[in-house]
Formats: structure tokens, sequence, C-alpha cells
């Protein structure tokens, strides 16, 4: 009984695993499935990929120019054409030979030739 039942398992698993091999044989091929035609592209043909690589551009555009906008959002902001880097000249040139003079960088003799030079 049992020899009888293993046979017939063994005889159902062949058929069902055979079946859809001979299924696909009937089937119709694919020969012509990815041949020229209206099909592909919109119908139009090769022109139709320039906006691949245009939208790509585009998006990578988009990103780079938000990045910019924080970036520049979260810096705070901008006082004007001069960097907070550099010194804004705001002292006379006669201060600044007075305090080099109140430091012993220069002596009294120099100190008055280029005053008498900056008064001139």
């Amino acid at each position: 009984m049992q020899k009888a039942l293993m046979k017939s398992v063994a005889a159902a698993s062949a058929v069902l695993a055979l079946v859809p091999s001979a299924a696909r044989a009937q089937a119709p091929s694919d020969i012509g499935r990815y041949d020229w035609g209206p099909h592909m592209m919109w119908g139009g043909g090769w022109y139709a990929m320039i906006f691949g690589p245009l939208f790509m551009i585009l998006f990578l555009a988009m990103l780079v120019a938000v990045a910019v906008i924080v970036v520049r959002g979260l810096g705070g902001p901008w006082s004007g054409l001069v960097s907070p880097h550099h010194p804004v000249a705001s002292r006379a040139p006669l201060d600044i030979l007075r305090e080099r003079f109140a430091r012993g960088e220069i002596d009294k003799e120099e100190f008055e030739e280029r005053r008498r030079v900056l008064g001139e």
C-alpha cells in the first residue's frame, strides 16, 4: 500500500512539474516584442531620451539652490560688502601716530616730523 502511494505521489509530482513547461512551449514567442514600434518612447523615437539628462540636471540645480538657501538662512544676516573679519579703518593717521608715540615705538623727534608731514 505504501509503495503504491509513493508511486502515485511521484507520478503526480512529475506531471505537475512538467505541465507548466509544456504549457510554456505552446505560448507564442517574444521574438518581436522589443522591436521598434509605437509602444516605445511615446511613439516618437530616440529624441525623447533628451528629457532624462535634462531632468537630472534640473534636479541637481534645484538641490544645490536649496542647499545654498538653507546655508545662508542658518548663517544669519550679512552686513554688506565688508567681511566681518576685516576691521574697518575708522582711526585717523594722527591717532595712530599718537598711539605709537605713547607706546614708545617712536621718539619725540620722529613724532614731530611725522606729525608735520601728516599736517601738510
